[in-house]
């Protein structure tokens, strides 16, 4: 049996060269054809058997005569090329990447924002939510390798902007006039007898009535039903009846745990809270004075129904009801010990975040705030006591970043992030006053991260404009964490607290530390030493600042 050895597959003879594609056309001749006639082929000969699918090995001797003459490559080579081709591609992609991360490439990276052109006329025009059209990044290119003395200029430029210019306190009648239905609800007078503030009002339910069926955290939030469900089994035995009427008590806290976040709060509010004499809001923080009652669970998720401000007393029913029951006891020694109760609340954004006062109020020449929350606060009470916690700023913000970044967390990232936002707040202050840029929304939103929330000094100036300084407490988390019983006395003395018990004492300072790092966070190390020393820079003067109006050298953390 004889084969072709232009066929690639095994053939039948009938078929032979009717299919074979060297052996068709119309001038062909079978006798005349030199493929067919068996010269330059070597033939293979196999036994009389018939073979039927058995695949057939030729040797052909002119190897380049197929394909045209362009080439020859069989199945096997031809993969080999394209996965090297596919190789070669990933490995030069990576390298763009890692070239761009790192600065290294030798065209600049456009992943870089620059510092924001400045526009002298913007105030003229255009309100502060408008200025996110007129940030414009610049063409340098920010490498945590080589440009250091880049960034340093960019936070001369800052310095030399910074002025700390006591603001003007509204009246009372202009907050009355912004928020109407919050001195409707909140008397100017409280009950003698209680060290928080509190005071009766009618209740106009009946027994069937569902008092907290309209309350923004108990519909928005799964996790407070629960808390909101043993309210209601409780809520008719705690009413105080005279004269066919029912009164309900009601309460604001006492004292203010108002800052910062990632300093410490949480730890300090679950010590706290273990002292006999405290009690806190049912949600450790209800955020309601800077975001609630505006409608804001997240900014970037648009605005919702705004909560009023009957929803955040009622946060503090569980204590109201502890206090109404000494107010209505005729037991003259157990009065004399539970009326030392003292309630608190702790949200870390009472402190800093003003972000939503330019969607609700109007805006003021200067693009500053007319109205900061502690207008509110200090007009309602004017004797509420604040504790502030605070860390070093640098590690503050590589603490905030670690916790809040969903993805992609490096140092090198985080590097790149602080580049970014001092360009961005570069830009602002260019423009307008220190002030005016720390309690910008727009710009708050655009910088990647929260550089704002470590400038201590803006807001605590901010605060003693409408509260005392003998009404601030200010701690340090470093001295916190290195000697926790000095500073929980510190706190108790400040909320004049009575003594407790060696075992008291023991269980609220000898408790493991509350919301440390992550593990994951942990592994990731510490931020690049050029990062910290670009944000040293940064926070210097701020710091400086801090330290003057304190009277305490240890805020300049210089040996942290």
């Amino acid at each position: 049996m004889r084969y072709c050895i232009n066929c690639c597959i095994h053939l039948l003879p009938n078929d032979l060269h009717r299919q074979c594609f060297r052996c068709r056309g119309p001038d062909h001749n079978n006798q005349k054809c030199p493929v067919c006639r068996g010269e330059n082929k070597i033939p293979l000969y196999t036994d009389s058997k018939q073979m039927k699918w058995l695949a057939v090995l030729e040797v052909r001797t002119d190897h380049c005569e197929s394909w045209n003459g362009l080439f020859c490559l069989r199945k096997g080579k031809l993969c080999s090329l394209m996965f090297g081709l596919i190789i070669m591609t990933l490995v030069m992609v990576s390298y763009i990447l890692t070239g761009a991360k790192h600065g290294l490439l030798l065209i600049p990276s456009p992943f870089h924002y620059g510092a924001f052109a400045s526009n002298p006329s913007l105030m003229d025009n255009e309100s502060l939510s408008d200025m996110k059209d007129h940030y414009q990044p610049s063409k340098m290119n920010i490498s945590y390798v080589k440009d250091y003395p880049s960034i340093k200029l960019i936070i001369d430029t800052i310095t030399s902007k910074i002025e700390f210019i006591t603001r003007q306190r509204p009246d009372l009648e202009e907050l009355r006039k912004q928020e109407p239905h919050m001195f409707s609800v909140i008397p100017n007078k409280f009950l003698p007898n209680s060290k928080n503030p509190c005071w009766y009002e009618e209740y106009q339910g009946n027994t069937t009535t569902d008092p907290y069926a309209t309350n923004s955290y108990a519909l928005y939030s799964k996790r407070f039903r629960i808390i909101f469900d043993y309210l209601r089994k409780v809520f008719w035995n705690h009413l105080y009846h005279y004269k066919d009427k029912h009164y309900r008590l009601r309460c604001l806290p006492h004292f203010y745990i108002i800052g910062q976040p990632k300093c410490g709060t949480t730890d300090l509010y679950d010590r706290l809270r273990l002292h006999p004499d405290v009690r806190f809001s049912a949600i450790k923080e209800p955020h309601w004075w800077t975001r609630k009652r505006f409608g804001i669970i997240r900014l970037r998720d648009g605005f919702h129904d705004r909560y009023p401000v009957e929803d955040y007393l009622d946060l503090f029913d569980l204590a109201a009801h502890q206090i109404q029951s000494v107010l209505q006891s005729d037991a003259g020694k157990e009065r004399g010990k539970r009326n030392n109760i003292i309630i608190g609340e702790a949200s870390a954004s009472t402190m800093w975040d003003n972000n939503a006062w330019i969607f609700f109020y109007d805006n003021s020449t200067e693009g500053e705030p007319p109205f900061l929350i502690q207008d509110f606060i200090h007009a309602f009470q004017p004797n509420a006591k604040l504790i502030i916690m605070l860390r070093d700023p640098v590690e503050r913000l590589y603490s905030d970043y670690l916790y809040f970044a969903s993805a992609n967390k490096s140092a090198e990232d985080f590097h790149e992030k602080v580049a970014e936002s001092l360009q961005l707040f570069e830009g602002c202050v260019l423009d307008y006053s220190l002030r005016a840029c720390v309690y910008n929304n727009t710009l708050n939103n655009a910088m990647p991260v929260r550089l704002q929330v470590g400038l201590y000094v803006v807001y605590l100036l901010d605060w003693l404009t409408v509260f005392n300084k003998d009404q601030i407490l200010v701690l340090r988390l470093e001295d916190h964490a290195s000697n926790m019983r000095y500073t929980m006395h510190m706190v108790f003395q400040f909320l004049d607290l009575g003594p407790l018990s060696e075992k008291q004492e023991a269980l609220i300072t000898k408790s493991p530390a509350s919301n440390t790092r992550r593990p994951e966070d942990r592994s990731l190390g510490p931020m690049l030493p050029t990062t910290k020393a670009i944000l040293r820079d940064f926070y210097r003067p701020f710091n400086t600042k801090l330290a003057q109006v304190l009277f305490d050298d240890a805020f300049l953390w210089k040996r942290t």
